[in-house]
């Protein structure tokens, strides 16, 4: 076999359930991660020559552990690994290791490295970070290149979360039903922000921070391979999926922000979101609604919609209003206030947001919402200030652009319509 790029995918695919047994064999973050790239170089070696393996996993599990141990051995002068003939027929190991992967192994060995690297003793930034490091695979470069720091600050972002995991002497064992109803949480909490940090890329970096969204859904995807039947995680899987099938309608040729209300649906990918929308269906027949489903439903409603005009906003609003009693936020107010506007006017939402003005005093959206509701009520002088405000909060280029084209609208206009409104 020629075309190697089989072998890339397999080893990725591979990775999280390898890396996870090695780090339980091993008892150390590089240790288990040294093993596995010196068994994928192997594969690399090997594969091509000989075919794939019966099990791939196994296999890198199998090389890596000899690997690793060999390492340890060298260190005190002892015997090398076998010759690579002898690992090109590894059958009866392997099948020993795959009776143990289908069985609990495989699932409490993925759950303990993502519980490692987002364990609470590390910073968001580093728990991201180390999970896309160790578990997704990425180099240090890529993940640096996404994250717009140098290489060197990245490298030692993650050396500092092995260290505080080091110190922190983090048990390798599976933790007990309630904490592990927890530590998933923390996992699915990062796995969003991951998404996050991609999805708020600006035109000019979406090429770069675009591996962020696609990897956080393959590891939403391994996540819900653990618990298939948690509809919280159906959930955030579907939200992932939804909002990324919107990709290729977010900005214009010139990196500027399209609004949701005018991108060209036809631009959305269909197939993502019909796997997004049975997802979400799926979730919500167990009747146990969680954020993450709430929020998958209320992208789901703009997914069915085929003009922006065939929003059902009513429905959104309802389903903000739920997730305002679940889990209550300013920012879930303010999206809620938008569903507002458009049922009952800029008015209603602008009385709804108004409390919250010291709360998301430094909040972009805030400023950028409220702006864009005063210009509706004609209220220009207020929300020029509100648009300038905005713009001094901007994250990107294409935030700040976005603002300026709605002062240049209220200046096309004629500028302030109304009185000043009094401030409530």
């Amino acid at each position: 076999m020629t075309d190697i790029r089989w072998i890339d995918a397999a080893l990725s695919a591979a990775r999280p359930q390898a890396v996870a047994a090695l780090l339980r064999y091993f008892r150390d973050l590089d240790t288990a991660e040294e093993a596995f790239q010196e068994a994928c170089l192997r594969a690399l070696n090997n594969w091509p020559k000989n075919g794939p393996p019966r099990d791939p996993t196994a296999w890198l599990i199998f090389v890596g552990r000899n690997s690793g141990i060999d390492q340890v051995r060298r260190l005190s002068r002892q015997t090398e690994l076998p010759d690579e003939e002898k690992l090109s027929d590894l059958d009866d190991h392997e099948a020993d290791i795959v009776e143990r992967l289908d069985n609990a192994d495989y699932r409490d060995d993925v759950l303990r490295l993502l519980f490692i690297c987002c364990h609470p003793e590390l910073p968001a930034t580093q728990q991201i970070a180390l999970a896309l490091r160790i578990v997704s695979g990425l180099s240090v470069k890529q993940i640096a290149r996404a994250f717009l720091v140098g290489e060197s600050a990245m490298e030692q972002r993650i050396t500092r979360a092995k260290a505080r995991i080091a110190k922190a002497d983090v048990p390798f064992e599976a933790p007990g039903a309630p904490e592990r109803a927890e530590r998933v949480s923390m996992v699915a909490a990062m796995i969003y922000l991951v998404f996050n940090e991609g999805y708020s890329a600006s035109g000019e970096t979406t090429g770069m921070r675009a591996p962020l969204c696609e990897e956080s859904i393959r590891l939403a995807r391994l996540l819900l391979r653990l618990f298939p039947a948690d509809p919280e995680i159906m959930g955030l899987t579907a939200l992932l999926l939804l909002q990324h099938a919107r990709t290729a309608a977010r900005f214009d040729q010139q990196g500027q922000i399209v609004l949701l209300e005018d991108q060209d649906r036809s631009l959305w990918n269909r197939s993502t979101i019909a796997e997004g929308l049975a997802m979400i269906d799926k979730a919500v027949r167990h009747r146990h609604p969680g954020p993450y489903q709430i929020q998958a439903a209320v992208a789901a409603l703009h997914a069915r919609a085929a003009t922006a005009e065939d929003t059902d906003w009513a429905e959104i609003e309802q389903l903000y209003a739920a997730l305002e009693k679940m889990r209550p936020s300013p920012v879930v107010t303010l999206n809620r206030a938008v569903a507002v506007s458009k049922l009952h006017g800029p008015g209603a939402a602008l009385a709804m947001i108004e409390p919250l003005a010291e709360k998301l005093d430094g909040y972009f959206y805030f400023h950028g919402v409220r702006g864009a509701l005063l210009m509706q009520g004609g209220y220009g002088r207020e929300a020029c200030e509100a648009f300038g405000k905005a713009i001094s909060l901007a994250n990107t280029p294409a935030e700040a652009a976005h603002i300026r084209l709605q002062l240049d609208r209220l200046q096309k206009d004629g500028g302030a319509q109304k009185p000043a409104k009094a401030a409530s």
